[in-house]
């Protein structure tokens, strides 16, 4: 099994995001992080395209079990992956 550091990144400052339980607007909101917070992607899904702080993506990072949150608003440094698909 492949071993990895779960990396943690900052969320848009600013913003109160929503944490959703699956990789959409239409999932029901989990809880939302408070301003100012890194939240840890333990992996990557496609899902619904959502515009925000950085940009338009359809990237949802998983940061707990049944926790995604858009990668829009996620400051990763990239507009693309960048960690493991969610299996």
């Amino acid at each position: 099994m492949e071993t990895y550091s779960v990396k943690r990144y900052p969320v848009a400052p600013g913003v109160r995001l929503n944490v959703r339980s699956g990789p959409g607007t239409n999932y029901g909101i989990v809880k939302v992080l408070p301003e100012g917070v890194s939240v840890p992607v333990n992996c990557q899904t496609p899902g619904q395209w959502v515009t925000g702080t950085y940009g338009t993506s359809n990237i949802w990072d998983n940061i707990g079990n049944g926790q995604y949150v858009s990668d829009a608003y996620v400051r990763t440094g990239s507009d693309g992956y960048v960690t493991v698909r969610c299996a």
